[in-house]
């Protein structure tokens, strides 16, 4: 027998958000508890920062260029190597239950889009089970498992979600009390939201499980994504009013666009509503005008979702101790991204290397029969690295395709960890933007390659010990070409190759 691993993803979830990382608002005693009884990883990133380019890696242990998965709306292939196939290869169940976005999501073409109407749950990509879910419960808006469970039994709860668009167009309905964007009072009871859903589906399948089967279970809640409209009853928790404003937002439009001028143009362009540069927020959205009001009630709603999603994991934890398989499980908790949450007075994501984007809440509670000692480790770690994590927790050789490493398991383990990378390579309303991103020894190192909206020669460059707002970009800074030059030749020396061919993107998200 191996051991037991559930994986515990959220969606869109900024490293301080919980309070093992500083979090002083939302309660996060459940997952906490994880961090303060495992290994709690202080300097993870990303190698990308929007969903499905994470995603892929998270599965396959592979960088973006690897996979192919370069941007959403680039389906990872259905015969791609991946970790969930290897797995069960080797004997163990597998399930998935919550979002998977290993495909796009507006194409029926495709098993996450089709299963729930065809009443099918897998097998798929080596998952025995997959019960799906995206972030609404109405179905004409999501094509998942989630929104028809939820109006074939509970229909008068359907219409309570925010009205979900697609994320170039119009933000919908501003909402709550101050009229923000995707914010929604949603009056959908407690027990029938997708925070929940998920976590039943989960319970489900592990009561599913014999004693000794070796089982991996990917628990993927759509939270705290936008739109920002957990269940009502639960507003309470947080009161908007009584937020202060992020440390990163800079206290006036006038103040955050002197900031951004000393960044790359695409910036301070969509700032002021000027360009476009990736699909993943509303295309009507002009940061400039959003107000202090609006990114306090945001915050608070986020922190809500996060409150809900501590719960549903102390109950799914409750559940595995009570089955008896605790000893031998294997618990990792982390998220595909972050959210801006009105650093530089903005909301959602995109092409960004900043802290808020790349920093990951990443923890790894190895089963206590391991005899692994708790510990805070800051070495640099990445998604790269999870699946040759699982793979050796379940005894099995890391396969060559995978490019991670398994992560450290004490802070001497991580001594020889020296950096992460980040890409993104996207383009929308023809600006091109490709960025490289290198973390190592406390800076942020972003080369742009050239494009048809960027020239050679820009980029951006960080001292987070000084500086860890990001409001300071030392790119030109004359004191500052030696150590530029270094971080520069060091992100290329180990930039993995890429595919021979890139795959095609069949749609925008």
């Amino acid at each position: 027998m191996g051991r037991k691993i559930l994986l515990i993803t959220t969606d869109q979830q900024r490293y301080d958000a919980l309070g093992c990382n500083g979090g002083a608002v939302a309660r996060t005693p459940a997952i906490d508890r994880l961090a303060a009884s495992g290994l709690n990883f202080h300097q993870a990133r990303n190698q990308n920062t929007v969903c499905m380019p994470e995603r892929a890696t998270i599965l396959t242990g592979q960088y973006i260029n690897t996979h192919g998965v370069t941007s959403n709306g680039i389906p990872l292939p259905v015969d791609a190597p991946n970790l969930a196939a290897y797995l069960n290869d080797n004997g163990y169940r597998t399930a998935l239950l919550g979002k998977a976005h290993f495909e796009p999501a507006s194409h029926t073409e495709y098993f996450e889009n089709w299963a729930a109407t065809k009443g099918e749950t897998g097998p798929h990509r080596g998952f025995d089970r997959m019960e799906l879910c995206g972030h609404t419960g109405r179905p004409g808006r999501s094509l998942t498992h989630y929104p028809r469970w939820l109006r074939d039994n509970f229909p008068g709860d359907v219409d309570g979600f925010h009205e979900y668009t697609a994320n170039n167009g119009p933000s919908g309905r501003g909402g709550g009390d101050s009229l923000a964007p995707q914010v929604w009072h949603n009056p959908i009871p407690r027990g029938h939201y997708h925070t929940d859903w998920t976590a039943d589906r989960t319970i489900a399948f592990l009561d599913s499980l014999g004693s000794d089967e070796d089982w991996f279970v990917w628990m993927s809640f759509p939270d705290p994504h936008h739109p920002w409209d957990p269940p009502q009853s639960e507003l309470d928790r947080v009161d908007w009013r009584d937020l202060d404003l992020p440390p990163g937002y800079p206290g006036s439009p006038e103040r955050t666009a002197d900031i951004l001028r000393d960044k790359p143009r695409h910036w301070l362009e969509w700032f002021e509503g000027r360009g476009q540069f990736n699909f993943e927020v509303p295309a009507d959205l002009v940061p400039a005008q959003l107000t202090a009001d609006q990114i306090r009630e945001v915050n608070a709603m986020v922190h809500v979702e996060n409150e809900l999603i501590d719960e549903a994991v102390d109950r799914v934890m409750g559940h595995i101790d009570g089955l008896g398989w605790g000893e031998d499980t294997d618990v990792f908790y982390t998220t595909d991204h972050g959210e801006l949450q009105g650093d530089f007075g903005m909301l959602f994501k995109g092409p960004y290397h900043v802290e808020g984007l790349m920093h990951l809440p990443f923890i790894w509670r190895p089963a206590p029969s391991a005899g692994v000692t708790p510990a805070e480790i800051d070495a640099p770690v990445g998604h790269v690295d999870l699946a040759p994590t699982i793979c050796a927790a379940a005894g099995l050789v890391v396969p060559e395709w995978m490019q991670g490493a398994p992560l450290p398991t004490s802070v001497e383990d991580g001594k020889g960890r020296e950096r992460t990378i980040t890409e993104w390579q996207d383009g929308y309303a023809g600006n091109d933007i490709v960025m490289r991103t290198l973390y190592r020894d406390g800076y942020i190192c972003t080369a742009y390659e050239k494009t048809n909206y960027y020239d050679d020669g820009v980029g951006e460059l960080y001292n987070l010990a000084e500086d860890p707002a990001q409001w300071r970009n030392l790119w030109d800074d004359l004191a500052q070409q030696s150590l530029k030059s270094d971080l520069i030749a060091d992100l290329y020396d180990n930039l993995p190759e890429g595919r021979d061919e890139p795959l095609e993107k069949v749609a925008q998200v």
